[in-house]
């Protein structure tokens, strides 16, 4: 990677087609690079070079070759033990997105770096079949793509997702999703025969009806109505199919509870779940660069009401609190959750099957020859 990463932005604004406002340092930086005059104008191209790169930033993606794909955790606030992601970072640029300082472990910027500096695991597929045929793995569902969306625009081209789900179908794995990508619909072949087999579950995540609010806070994903239509299409072909409203953020969309959660059930969604926003690490940068640029009248009291759901922090990491927050502003989102869930009919997505599963036979250098 070059060294145009560590130069971070003078001053935020905002940069067409993308989440973040600038390249802000990672917490294990090491080095920072600053312009220096030379006395031979090379300061102003240099300035110029890096202000064409902060407004036009192109999006350049690393082909890597993954030694293990399967992610484990015991965390009691969410619904899966493992996990796989295709990619590191997401081209999506959701500003709001909890994974973003991920990406400081790879010395790279949690702002822009994240949603233009992508990574590619193309042997995901092959490690994923190493591992499932370990005669030690015991089957549980596989979240498909949960630190960062399996589905974001890079798949199109990629299509390593694509290759995962049609090994977890020739095994039968339980498989799930989370997504804002309409490039789930590719798959619905497969999905649909898995669903028939109760392999497979998909959430898709809502986080506001609004185009205009969407295009700043989630500029690359789906818009709102194609992702209704994709919980539409998902329902038609038997994919059992829930919302996620998330993140809830206080006087930003939190008005639209349940107004997402009455599309999405009109759509075809039969389960739902929320989560409020979380600022873990440097997202609290990003979040207030994002605030300040498109919502500065109301930035102070957007983070006093946050504060007041996190204990008076930016965030509690917290199990047991750190997706539905404390307090009376979080519990009053929690009931209105609750009683627009009652009423409309949600309910819970079946369980996956776990007993179908068969392991994949190991590849061979040698292929077929003595099969």
């Amino acid at each position: 990677m070059d060294d145009a990463r560590k130069i971070v932005a003078p001053s935020a604004r905002q940069v067409k087609g993308r989440g973040a406002a600038s390249r802000i340092e990672g917490r294990f930086a090491t080095t920072r690079t600053e312009a220096a005059d030379d006395g031979w104008d090379s300061l102003a191209g240099a300035l110029a070079d890096q202000d064409e790169g902060l407004r036009h930033p192109a999006t350049q993606v690393r082909e890597e070759r993954a030694r293990s794909v399967i992610s484990r955790n015991d965390s009691p606030d969410i619904g899966f033990s493992q996990s796989v992601n295709p990619y590191r970072g997401c081209e999506h640029g959701c500003v709001y997105c909890f994974a973003r300082p991920s990406h400081a472990y790879l010395d790279l910027s949690p702002g822009l770096d994240f949603e233009t500096r992508l990574f590619a695991k193309t042997n995901a597929a092959e490690r994923l079949r190493h591992e499932l045929s370990k005669p030690s793995y015991r089957c549980a569902p596989i979240a498909l793509g949960i630190n960062t969306d399996a589905y974001q625009p890079i798949e199109r081209d990629y299509r390593i997702t694509r290759q995962c789900l049609e090994l977890l179908a020739e095994c039968r794995h339980p498989v799930s999703f989370v997504t804002k990508g309409a490039t789930i619909l590719r798959d619905l072949d497969l999905l649909a025969a898995m669903a028939g087999e109760r392999l497979v579950t998909v959430y898709v995540s809502v986080t506001t009806l609004d185009n205009r609010l969407s295009a700043r806070m989630e500029p690359r994903a789906a818009a709102p109505h194609t992702r209704l239509k994709v919980i539409r299409a998902l329902a038609e072909a038997g994919v059992p199919v829930g919302v996620l409203v998330a993140p809830v953020i206080p006087m930003i969309n939190d008005r639209e509870l349940e107004a997402i959660l009455e599309a999405a059930h009109a759509a075809g969604a039969r389960s739902a779940g929320h989560v409020l926003l979380r600022l873990p690490h440097e997202l609290k940068q990003v979040w207030r660069e994002w605030l300040q640029l498109h919502y500065p009248d109301r930035a102070d009291h957007v983070m006093s009401l946050i504060r007041q759901m996190r204990g008076g922090k930016d965030y509690d990491s917290a199990f047991g609190t750190r997706m539905r927050g404390s307090g009376p502003f979080a519990e009053l989102i929690a009931q209105r959750f609750r009683k627009a869930q009652k009423r409309l009919g949600y309910g819970r997505l079946p369980p996956l099957d776990c007993s179908r599963f068969v392991a994949p036979r190991r590849a061979s250098p040698q292929g077929d020859l003595f099969a």
